[in-house]
């Protein structure tokens, strides 16, 4: 049961700290066999160039294997331990199968230690379970969903989300995600059964900003506060605001669409997400 906790006031970091409490968590190290170091690049590309700002510092972790194609077909597998994950917002699930192999899935809200969750063509449909959207009843709450088929999960991953299966053609099937995007996805992309885990996550507050630097995030300082090399905004006397139009620091001009809306899978897209 997750619980969200209040703390008395006793310093200024933790007056408005809202943090998130579950009894049911595993309190050990995770499965060393699916863990690998994770290399922080700060937002940094391969020619050590900063293409992301406020990205640096931040504690160590441990990249989590997970198990997004779930293509261990019609092996029974039962949920030994449910876990924190630091690197992603829903918690993860430890499954041991029926041959003795373990793997990481996403956990959802009504997963317990002991179900048991199966992968194929024809299983039935319950919390956990993965399966072809041809086979899954209209209606059904869906994540971690493949945008082509074996691809693995890329749709509907984070904490709390989940898509509802509208209708099916002969070749695609429809869906309405959280943010009222609508898309078709291809019938023979696998989809889990249920709603992710975790639904409270965005009513966590992290009470003061060093919990902010070790989650890898910095301050995000203002083009007009900066000096003319860093920014176009910058420079100026005293407290000026820029006297242009808001822009990038590369002289973009706010607002602007940078992105190719006709790329691959365009046409798939019904109706675009809420702004």
């Amino acid at each position: 049961m997750i619980i969200l906790k209040r703390y008395k006031p006793t310093s200024p970091g933790i007056r408005g700290l809202i943090s998130l409490k579950n009894s049911n968590l595993y309190n050990g190290r995770p499965y060393k066999n699916l863990t690998i170091f994770n290399s922080c690049s700060s937002g940094r590309n391969n020619y050590g160039r900063i293409t992301v700002w406020g990205r640096g510092g931040g504690h160590k972790k441990l990249l989590r294997l997970m198990d997004w194609k779930r293509d261990k077909y019609d092996v029974l597998a039962k949920v030994e331990r449910i876990e924190y994950d630091p690197n992603r917002s829903p918690y993860i699930a430890l499954v041991l199968y029926e041959d003795g192999e373990r793997r990481y899935i996403l956990s959802t809200s009504n997963m317990k230690v002991g179900d048991f969750v199966i992968s194929g063509d024809f299983v039935p449909i319950k919390d956990g379970n993965s399966l072809p959207l041809k086979n899954i009843p209209l209606g059904t709450n869906v994540h971690c969903v493949e945008l082509y088929p074996k691809g693995g999960a890329k749709l509907i991953r984070s904490a709390g989300c989940y898509a509802q299966l509208l209708a099916k053609d002969d070749n695609y099937a429809t869906l309405r995600l959280r943010s009222g995007e609508i898309r078709k996805v291809p019938l023979g992309c696998y989809a889990s059964i249920g709603i992710l885990s975790k639904s409270e996550h965005n009513l966590q507050k992290l009470g003061k900003a060093g919990r902010s630097r070790w989650k890898n995030i910095r301050p995000n300082v203002r083009g007009v506060a900066m000096n003319p090399v860093d920014h176009p905004l910058g420079g100026g006397e005293g407290r000026t605001s820029g006297g242009r139009p808001a822009c990038s620091p590369w002289g973009v001009p706010e607002g602007k669409i940078t992105r190719k809306l006709k790329k691959r899978g365009y046409k798939l897209i019904l109706k675009r997400r809420k702004k």
